[in-house]
């Protein structure tokens, strides 16, 4: 039933230009930013995401922030002097680069941002252990990313295209193509279940905020693959409604905000 409901939606809902697309094609990430650009409601859930994020960085802190994973989106026009960055080969971004093989000299960064990338890094230690040594003491890693409640489960693992997995022992992926290798609950799996494994690996960091939100937002915007079921001017409606959820978010939430603090010597 559940098989036959998600094909009745792809049929019906698919966006056009996500038809039949190679996740890992530098063309398809240049689509997806054309998408997120055309439909409204999705680009101010973006717009939100990255403002929440902008407003997130420590002012005290000097240095670039470089954002992983910048191919769809529009964070530079928050942050004009972001460094963008793409693990693929498109346009449009200052740096290609690996988040597992971090090119960066030792405490050269503010901060590391990204929305959905965690989640399709083949080897996450790697990525930690090389942001610990390039953030600066005081510096942070900011991220969304999908969570696991109990609504969430129920969307990601029937009605989302990635895998969600949450009975993985391990913190790597299958191998893969750079964006279809994927397990969305992997932020979940580090930040929650293996909560003590993460703070006992990666002693440089403090896990400063695990802020859960947006379980409605995302899902009616229908995301980068369907098409929007709701117009754009509806955003702040449905957002208010959200808001009045947050006491329920333990259940309800689909995104949370994770930030991590690179810890001063010492402390």
């Amino acid at each position: 039933m559940i098989l036959m409901l998600k094909k009745i939606l792809q049929l019906l809902f698919v966006h056009p230009l996500a038809r039949k697309v190679d996740l890992d094609s530098p063309e398809t990430t240049v689509l997806r930013r054309q998408i997120i650009q055309e439909k409204t409601f999705l680009k101010k859930f973006y717009h939100e995401c990255y403002l929440s994020i902008a407003h997130a960085l420590p002012e005290h802190i000097n240095g670039p922030v470089v954002e992983l994973g910048s191919g769809a989106g529009f964070f530079k026009e928050i942050i004009p002097n972001l460094l963008t960055s793409e693990i693929i080969k498109i346009q449009d971004v200052d740096l290609i680069l690996d988040g597992t093989d971090l090119p960066f000299s030792s405490g050269a960064l503010k901060g590391i941002v990204m929305i959905d990338v965690l989640h399709h890094m083949p080897n996450v230690a790697s990525f930690f252990s090389d942001a610990a040594a390039c953030i600066k003491p005081g510096g942070v890693i900011i991220i969304i990313e999908p969570w696991s409640t109990l609504w969430s489960r129920l969307i990601y693992r029937h009605l989302h295209h990635e895998p969600f997995k949450l009975d993985v022992k391990e913190w790597k992926l299958p191998s893969g193509g750079p964006l279809s290798q994927a397990n969305s609950a992997l932020p979940w799996i580090i930040f929650e279940r293996d909560r003590n494994k993460f703070d006992r690996e990666f002693p440089q960091f403090q896990v400063k905020e695990i802020m859960l939100n947006f379980p409605f937002c995302y899902l009616l915007s229908g995301g980068i693959p369907f098409r929007s079921m709701i117009p754009g001017n509806m955003y702040s409606v449905i957002r208010g409604i959200e808001n009045l959820a947050l006491p329920w978010m333990n259940s309800l939430a689909m995104f949370a905000k994770i930030i991590l603090e690179r810890k001063v010597a010492g402390l």
